[in-house]
């Protein structure tokens, strides 16, 4: 009973944050000593309250930046539930990853979100490589770090997975059954995307974007400028007149409301050697843990949350949960939308771990 009233406040606490604003509400990195860029985060770290604590650690000799949070009243002699949270394509720990990682808190989990390898404060250069190994291996090096933390209990791990890295973590619990338990928010497939353009609106330019990313490759390692994708830098209206809502609605967010020095959408477009011939659906039979995937039934990135749920022959307990009236974007922020999702999760980690 105690835990589930521990739920109810942390989903009302959601609920009530921005409650008024129907926009996208503006949370300014600067204004929090953890430049944290979301909506409630936490400001200071008090005794008997939800807590996060920065950490460093080493994977594969690159170091790798996190925030662990840990639930009210934590005792590092205790036991406790633990949720891996893998964030966006672009995003950092400090973003969407972060408020889910808090949320999480809030409701009895130690939770951890570390910036990819390469990317946010992580090391790794060049800067912003975009490899889905290394991606996938992020989250098995979060799953070893916070395997060592006191007070986890490695018995009762899962993991969740928010846009591209919802793809991620598809692909890790395939064959890192450390994780009990798999939840997926807006869940973005990026090698299909990569490959075949959102909503296969590329199709036609598949080999000239791959000698594109050959050509960049061949000039990176014989010394040249490393070359990037995604570095656009949009106006107001050249946003606005973008074709799809996750891309007007992702600029809006991470360029804007909930920007971070840290968050970027470019990635070197050698990248793309990989990401083009990645998929996050390939052998998803071999996930054989309970399944939540939750998505927003008007995303236009809808498409690639159903594939995976049809593609998860390996596991009987799998749920699919619509967010009535959401898009991609909206579930990252909207405190409605958050507050469903957090229902579901919650009820989801509580049940099967």
């Amino acid at each position: 009973m105690k835990k589930q009233m521990k739920h109810s406040r942390s989903i009302l606490s959601a609920v009530m944050i921005g409650l008024s604003s129907s926009t996208v509400m503006a949370a300014d990195y600067k204004a929090n000593p953890f430049t944290l860029a979301y909506e409630g985060a936490i400001t200071e770290n008090v005794e008997g309250a939800v807590n996060i604590h920065p950490v460093t650690y080493q994977l594969n000799g690159i170091e790798i930046a996190a925030n662990v949070y840990t639930p009210e009243s934590y005792n590092a002699d205790g036991s406790y539930p633990t949720i891996v949270v893998a964030h966006p394509n672009g995003g950092v720990k400090e973003q969407v990853a972060g408020l889910y990682a808090q949320r999480l808190a809030e409701a009895g989990y130690i939770t951890i979100t570390a910036d990819a390898a390469y990317q946010g404060a992580s090391g790794g250069t060049p800067r912003n490589v975009d490899k889905p190994a290394n991606r996938i291996e992020d989250i098995h090096g979060m799953a070893d770090f916070i395997s060592q933390y006191p007070g986890v209990n490695t018995n009762q791990l899962g993991l969740l997975g928010i846009c591209g890295g919802g793809g991620y973590s598809l692909q890790a619990a395939q064959t890192d059954k450390r994780f009990k338990a798999l939840a997926t928010l807006s869940m973005f497939n990026s090698g299909l995307v990569r490959r075949n353009g959102y909503m296969n609106s590329q199709t036609d330019s598949i080999q000239e974007r791959l000698q594109q990313a050959s050509d960049a490759r061949a000039q990176q390692v014989a010394g040249g400028e490393v070359l990037y994708a995604g570095d656009a830098n949009l106006t107001d209206e050249q946003i606005a007149q973008l074709r799809f809502d996750l891309y007007r609605e992702g600029y809006a967010y991470y360029w804007k409301s909930h920007a971070h020095p840290n968050s970027t959408f470019k990635y070197t477009m050698s990248s793309l050697l990989d990401l083009m011939r990645f998929d996050a659906t390939n052998s998803m039979d071999l996930i054989n843990q309970p399944l939540l995937m939750i998505a927003g039934n008007r995303a236009d990135s809808l498409y690639m949350t159903q594939d995976a749920f049809a593609k998860a022959t390996g596991t009987d307990d799998k749920q699919l949960f619509l967010i009535d009236g959401a898009t991609h974007i909206e579930t990252y922020w909207k405190p409605d939308y958050v507050a469903q999702a957090m229902e579901q999760l919650t009820h989801f980690f509580d049940s099967k771990l």
